[in-house]
């Protein structure tokens, strides 16, 4: 079940929420259960008992954690609980693409093949596995208590909300809204509005934009003039951040509505001046897990700068690789790594130098290319369309799409990069974060009712149209 469908919106969460606020506060994190199970099963019904299985492991794991005074039994158990979710994330996620590359090696030798049955990937393993990792982490640290029921742990770790794709909420985060919570009228208005402008995110922007990425990129790469190529990768960047920072909004929006105050997952990130930058408005939730459970425990900046650059190396290759089994992944990873060693090595000065603008124009279009690694999992493919992009050749340049689709784009890239000035960054505030007089609130739920009509309009005639960050 995806937020974005008929069965989500007109049935799913109007029947969960009537359900939510006719219990008793005492009962609703039930409710929250119940609902969430059900979310999960609906789209992924062979992995159910894997998802519960797993998760009740690791609680009865951190509470055994907690209550020994051994710090050696302690370690053990933490990280056991640990193995638990990695273990199962990596069977899960990586054992096609190292059967696949084990056998392309010793093929080299004339060795037989290793027969395997594909592994089928649990949709959100991604997410809940970092997610019950913090859990561990923070609680053997001392940052948290280990939860005592286990039913609350299940409603951290399966809430439906963000289970699928995010954002990744550390438990510390909503420790005490998970056992109380508080509820108010402007909190569900806010929560509301969150969602629409996520579903029209992802509705009236993303899903227009795909449906001619995939076009464009269906055709033969090694003729697209630069032209097309650009526009291409830069319709491609808009659907990916709207399509993801959608997601991500109607998770917020829906928590809020719930009594839960998620964490932001994304601040304008093509506003950023440097890749350095970029990766903390981008993601966010991921990149404070990398940074908080890999890049500070590897030792941070607080090495030699070779460490550094290594450190930063192996988070970002492992970023990559979180992304997905595919190779085009990792050199996506790796790309990104070597931006932000460029960046520590002399690189901001010059960005420093020249100003704000254009290291921002940099910036996005070293996004961009990365992007084109992300979207093509054939190499050879992804850097021939790179090629293309730097080959300057504009003579055929032509786009057989509507008007449709280049107004979604323009709109796209003006949402975009509107918060670089102080207007649209006022006006983003006072959208999402700030309460309103009686006359703003009316005007806003009048707005968002007729979005959420539209939306549903749009999705009627398209069809339905999966988040590109549920195959992560």
């Amino acid at each position: 079940m995806v937020f974005s469908s008929n069965v989500f919106l007109l049935y799913f969460l109007p029947l969960f929420l009537i359900c939510y606020f006719i219990c008793p506060k005492k009962f609703r994190n039930y409710v929250i259960l119940l609902f969430s199970i059900v979310f999960y099963a609906y789209g992924a019904p062979d992995f159910i008992l894997y998802l519960l299985g797993s998760t009740v492991a690791n609680f009865y794991l951190v509470k055994m954690m907690r209550k020994t005074e051994k710090p050696g039994l302690k370690k053990l158990h933490c990280a056991l609980a640990i193995i638990v979710s990695l273990g199962l994330l990596v069977y899960y996620k990586y054992a096609n693409f190292l059967i696949d590359n084990i056998n392309a090696l010793i093929g080299i030798f004339g060795a037989n093949a290793i027969r395997m049955a594909k592994v089928l990937l649990p949709i959100g393993i991604s997410f809940f596995t970092f997610q019950s990792i913090t859990y561990v982490i923070d609680t053997y640290r001392g940052n948290n208590e280990p939860m005592e029921k286990l039913t609350d742990y299940i409603v951290y770790i399966m809430m439906f909300p963000q289970l699928i794709a995010g954002p990744i909420v550390r438990y510390c985060d909503i420790e005490g809204e998970i056992r109380h919570r508080e509820y108010s009228a402007q909190e569900f208005l806010q929560g509301f509005n969150r969602f629409v402008i996520g579903l029209s995110k992802k509705v009236l922007i993303a899903d227009v934009i795909g449906f001619q990425v995939d076009q464009l990129l269906a055709g033969d790469l090694s003729i697209m003039d630069s032209g097309t190529a650009w526009i291409t990768i830069a319709a491609y960047t808009m659907q990916l951040y709207f399509d993801f920072a959608g997601y991500s909004d109607m998770a917020i929006g829906i928590g809020k509505i719930m009594g839960f105050h998620f964490p932001e997952n994304f601040d304008n990130p093509y506003n950023s001046a440097s890749i350095t930058e970029f990766w903390r408005r981008w993601h966010m939730t991921l990149g404070a897990f990398m940074r908080n459970y890999l890049y500070i425990p590897l030792g941070g900046n607080r090495c030699s700068k070779r460490r550094m650059y290594f450190n930063l190396w192996v988070v970002f290759l492992l970023s990559g690789l979180w992304h997905g089994a595919s190779w085009n992944f990792v050199i996506w990873g790796a790309y990104h790594g070597l931006w932000l060693v460029l960046e520590r090595m002399g690189l901001k000065k010059f960005y420093e130098a020249i100003g704000k603008a254009p290291s921002v124009i940099i910036t996005f279009i070293i996004a961009m290319v990365g992007w084109a690694i992300f979207r093509i999992e054939d190499l050879n493919q992804a850097f021939t369309f790179i090629g293309r992009l730097f080959a300057f050749d504009f003579s055929t340049f032509s786009i057989s799409a509507d008007a449709q689709f280049y107004t979604t784009l323009i709109v796209a890239l003006l949402f975009s990069f509107i918060a670089l000035f102080p207007f649209g960054k006022k006006l983003q505030d006072a959208v999402f974060y700030e309460e309103h007089t009686l006359t703003g609130t009316v005007i806003l739920w009048v707005i968002a009712i007729f979005m959420l009509l539209f939306c549903l309009g749009a999705l009627n005639a398209a069809g339905f149209s999966p988040f590109i960050y549920f195959r992560f």
